[in-house]
């Protein structure tokens, strides 16, 4: 019984990834880091248009849970990025990406947290919007969000210095 979720999960992974192919969206592109795993993608996410980080190719790895999409995934890059809402691991902190629910620190509406409604799509477009707009109230990198405040032509500086980096990548 215990592969019931999985299987379910990997359905609907495989359908929006085949739809994602089918219909490529502007902003990102998707696919998987190996053939044999649907629940680990590799995504590139482009620099959005007008904003500090436009120009640059931002590369990040999804994991998603057994349990999607009652659970959200991890979405991690492996890509230099600086920014209030991502950790020094990469890891990124947006709210659509917590547990479903009440936030335990009262930060977040539960209706501003992980929905199952969510999807590959909508989980890019909202982190291409976290970097349109850091949100500098609950940082997940605290220099990051300090620089920002206070300081925004290192900050500016030091966002150019991962652009560039991320197009050596390339």
């Amino acid at each position: 019984m215990a592969t019931a979720p999985s299987s379910q999960a990997s359905l609907l992974l495989q359908k929006q990834l085949k739809d994602l192919c089918k219909h490529p969206v502007d902003g990102f592109s998707a696919g998987l880091v190996n053939e044999d795993n649907i629940f680990e993608w590799n995504v590139t996410i482009i620099g959005p248009p007008d904003t500090l980080y436009e120009g640059g190719f931002f590369n990040a790895i999804m994991s998603f849970p057994e349990d999607y999409p009652c659970n959200p995934p991890i979405v991690r890059f492996t890509s230099e990025m600086w920014h209030p809402n991502v950790y020094a691991d990469g890891k990124v902190c947006v709210s659509i990406l917590h547990p479903p629910g009440d936030d335990p620190n009262g930060y977040e509406l539960a209706t501003e947290r992980w929905n199952p409604v969510h999807t590959v799509e909508s989980i890019l477009l909202s982190i291409i919007s976290m970097l349109s707009s850091p949100n500098d109230e609950s940082p997940a990198n605290v220099d990051a969000a300090k620089q920002w405040r206070e300081s925004r032509d290192e900050f500016r500086k030091k966002v150019g210095r991962c652009v560039r980096k991320s197009q050596e990548m390339l």
